[in-house]
């Protein structure tokens, strides 16, 4: 064999384990979707159900209890108790799963998120999306979700913005999400940061993400200032 048929050998077995890798990645994935999302419902389920319930027998309790001030305060501080761990217990169901993406569509769970985010954080986010829920498999709502999360977590983390654009294409062909900040850009510190810790492993498993469903995700320097990430994710041929 000559070194040219060698090389192209080589070359061959790279792509086919890179295919195989990326299969992988996408069935891991998918897997720990699946699992987020019925370990989410378990807490709705199970836990929530079941501090909803003893919240109602407290409040019958307290109506029957002797006026008291010490047992009144002692009752009033495990309703409070109880309010906080139903509020923990629904945060820690929204961060396994976003129920809305479902029940809502996929156009409410990004508008809510990119909502939620700017009231979080005093930052001007706004939302740019189609007038018609998006006309993409569930498989790329997931994704896009993910995406948006992990781009303005990054945000937080490294822009030191005071705005934010999320905008969302959908065409026949292509659904694409693009999120622009007004931070300080790719240059510098920041742009370390961004490569070690977002993009190496939150926006990297973001783009991995992308690519097993066929598309791409970029990071790009703004026009003025900032970054734009944008992701591309075509849409399978109709049946």
């Amino acid at each position: 064999m000559s070194p040219q048929e060698q090389h192209q050998e080589h070359h061959q077995q790279d792509t086919l384990r890179s295919a195989d890798l990326s299969d992988l990645l996408g069935h891991v994935h998918t897997c720990w979707d699946n699992e987020r999302r019925s370990l989410s419902r378990q807490l709705h389920d199970s836990l929530g159900s079941s501090l909803t319930a003893l919240t109602m027998h407290l409040g019958l309790l307290m109506q029957k209890m002797p006026q008291e001030p010490a047992l009144q305060d002692r009752a009033a501080h495990m309703k409070q108790l109880l309010l906080q761990i139903v509020e923990t217990n629904r945060q820690m169901q929204i961060k396994l799963w976003n129920d809305k993406l479902e029940f809502l569509g996929v156009r409410v769970a990004l508008s809510e998120a990119v909502e939620q985010f700017g009231q979080q954080h005093k930052i001007a986010a706004r939302c740019s999306l189609p007038e018609d829920e998006l006309s993409c498999p569930r498989s790329h709502g997931i994704v896009l979700l993910h995406t948006l999360e992990e781009a303005l977590r990054n945000i937080i983390a490294h822009a030191q913005a005071t705005e934010v654009d999320v905008i969302v294409d959908d065409n026949e062909d292509e659904v694409m999400l693009t999120v622009k900040d007004n931070g300080v850009g790719l240059s510098g510190p920041v742009a370390a940061a961004l490569e070690r810790i977002g993009d190496k492993f939150g926006l990297r498993t973001a783009r991995e993400r992308a690519a097993y469903l066929g598309g791409t995700l970029t990071l790009s320097a703004g026009a003025e200032r900032g970054v734009t990430l944008t992701m591309v994710l075509p849409k399978p041929p109709a049946s």
